[in-house]
């Protein structure tokens, strides 16, 4: 049976946050706020959770989760390396509506689905959920809605989606901005928009300079004597973490 904790009430959020913990650790589904969107989690090193959660979803295998972190340390530690860019970018806009797609490291024994080798991470702005990530490590998390349903801006509208697929949902109440994360992809030469969102493209040049986006990709690729472009990312044609990821992700929210 599932739960429901007003995170807006101080003890009752320090009681949420403990079931949330517990709940996702045992490999159970938890619904929480970010500053995107809300998002369902599950813990990203159980499979078992992860196929739970995009069942609940209605979503497959191709289309895999974001990753939200705690710290912009666990985000090094899950990434095999974060490029030319993606410390700078991180140091600027973490915690925040920046989604950022890395290689994953090889030695990591999880499984999000057909991820082709990376990985989709973001730092959320949102103090009860990094009271959890904090607390429970990484967590697989996408928008807390039904696949082809609108993303959930309060615990109302992903309960009512999700249901009893749940265990433990945290109300946070209205989330403000209701705009998804931006998701640039760092696995290339050259770092490439997938979803524009609440960080322009303008203000990610202001600290990696050269950015390609899905209009200018061909024409800055070819300009590069040294570009190899990565095999297509899941995020690419599928939907993938397109959606309003809990970022997020998409992707997630």
């Amino acid at each position: 049976m599932s739960v429901r904790y007003d995170c807006r009430d101080a003890q009752t959020r320090t009681a949420g946050i403990d079931a949330a913990v517990t709940a996702a650790r045992a490999g159970e589904l938890i619904v929480l706020p970010t500053d995107t969107v809300y998002g369902i989690g599950a813990d990203a090193f159980t499979p078992a959770a992860v196929t739970t959660m995009l069942a609940a979803k209605g979503r497959g295998r191709n289309m895999p989760p974001p990753v939200l972190v705690g710290t912009a340390r666990a985000a090094a530690a899950l990434a095999e390396d974060l490029g030319a860019f993606g410390q700078d970018l991180i140091d600027e806009f973490w915690p925040g509506a920046l989604t950022l797609v890395f290689r994953a490291s090889p030695t990591l024994l999880w499984d999000l689905g057909d991820t082709k080798g990376t990985v989709a991470l973001r730092m959320p702005l949102h103090s009860v959920a990094l009271d959890v990530l904090k607390q429970t490590g990484p967590l697989a998390v996408s928008s807390a809605n039904r696949h082809g349903h609108p993303s959930a801006i309060t615990a109302d509208q992903a309960q009512e989606q999700l249901g009893e697929s749940v265990s433990v949902y945290l109300d946070g109440g209205l989330c403000a901005e209701n705009i998804p994360s931006t998701i640039l992809d760092l696995t290339g030469t050259i770092p490439k928009v997938l979803r524009a969102g609440a960080i322009s493209v303008d203000r990610l040049r202001t600290v990696a300079s050269i950015i390609a986006d899905s209009e200018h990709y061909a024409e800055s690729a070819g300009s590069a004597a040294d570009f190899k472009p990565a095999a297509p990312h899941p995020m690419q044609g599928s939907g993938g973490f397109a959606e309003p990821a809990a970022g997020e992700p998409p992707s997630g929210a």
